[in-house]
């Protein structure tokens, strides 16, 4: 790519466009690893971060070009030394090769990024995702057998977050009351969402003082609330030879331990399957870590909230083909969250 490329113009480009640049990217940083002569290099997925399959011949790998902005360089190594140190008990994640240096992750420009970026690499697992959204269920049994199993490895990432002693620079963002639906929420302000109306505007208003009430009663104590995955769905799961290995902890931070699970759920809401995954969900759960009836009973409270960072997500990310395809979904969804909520 030749040096004198517009950068300004990157997030005006189509996802193809921005794909190519970010290779350019992921090539400058290549040095900065130990990988081979002329590794190729191949884009595997571009929604937030891009991931890069490195292949030297000898040795596969999973370079990210993260996002600009979502994270300072503390809370990216607070998210590699969680991965790390969960792997380390019984949870298999992907393993982050440090540079030549021998940091945790390197910055790499670009002609045609406006910005650096962040880059990591990490050991490449060979598998398949549990499930997906778009591919559903071939067969009903795999709903529970799938779920269950969420449940169990979702209720040990918690009991480890709880036990695990983080270093004292340890440093990530919370999905607390700020978080989700402060004056700043993580993910951007959802109630500007154009596709909302003036009267979904004014019920989600009620519905967020309602869920603040709840919240402040609910509490914080490190039975319900501490480091989660807080994107714990089937396609961050992948199957393989090795087992189960855990992915993308980009959005990983402080929350309560029910947002994780409405995490898993949102997108199965008015699914034939709803209450089987949810049941075989709990009870995979509870097969590891106790889970209080008291705190199941949050769940739509939970699915709630959950549902207004996906409408903040839309709105900030409204440029991109997929917030363009969920965003009826999911204001239609969320809206009947809060008048179920509300009622």
């Amino acid at each position: 790519m030749s040096q004198d490329v517009e950068s300004d113009d990157f997030y005006d480009q189509t996802p193809e466009e921005q794909g190519h640049r970010l290779e350019s990217l992921a090539r400058a940083a290549l040095g900065n690893w130990d990988l081979g002569a002329d590794p190729d290099i191949e884009l595997i997925k571009h929604r937030e971060n891009a991931v890069f399959k490195i292949d030297s011949g000898d040795h596969r790998y999973a370079l990210r070009v993260h996002r600009a902005g979502y994270h300072s360089d503390i809370e990216l190594e607070s998210e590699l030394a969680w991965m790390a140190a969960i792997s380390r008990d019984e949870i298999r994640t992907p393993k982050a090769l440090a540079t030549r240096n021998g940091a945790a992750f390197a910055s790499a420009e670009a002609a045609g990024v406006p910005e650096p970026r962040q880059v990591d690499v990490l050991e490449w697992f060979d598998g398949e995702p549990l499930a997906s959204i778009e591919d559903g269920f071939a067969d009903p049994r795999e709903i529970e057998t799938t779920f269950a199993l969420i449940g169990e490895l979702m209720a040990s990432t918690h009991n480890h977050s709880e036990s695990w002693r983080r270093p004292e620079w340890f440093r990530r963002h919370a999905w607390d009351e700020d978080g989700i639906v402060g004056e700043e929420p993580l993910w951007g302000r959802y109630w500007d969402l154009e596709h909302l109306t003036d009267e979904q505007r004014a019920r989600l208003g009620a519905a967020k003082r309602a869920a603040l009430s709840e919240l402040a009663a609910f509490g914080k104590s490190a039975d319900r609330y501490g480091l989660i995955h807080a994107d714990f769905l089937p396609e961050n799961l992948l199957r393989g030879a090795g087992g189960i290995c855990l992915i993308d902890f980009d959005d990983a931070g402080f929350g309560w331990h029910v947002f994780d699970l409405a995490t898993t759920l949102f997108f199965h809401l008015g699914e034939e399957h709803f209450n089987a995954a949810t049941g075989a969900l709990i009870e995979g759960y509870r097969s590891r870590r106790p889970l209080p009836e008291e705190h199941v009973q949050k769940l739509p409270l939970f699915l709630l909230l959950r549902g207004l960072t996906y409408l903040a997500w839309a709105h900030s990310r409204s440029e991109t083909e997929t917030a363009r395809e969920l965003t009826p979904m999911v204001v239609a969804a969320v809206d009947e969250l809060a008048k179920d909520y509300l009622s």
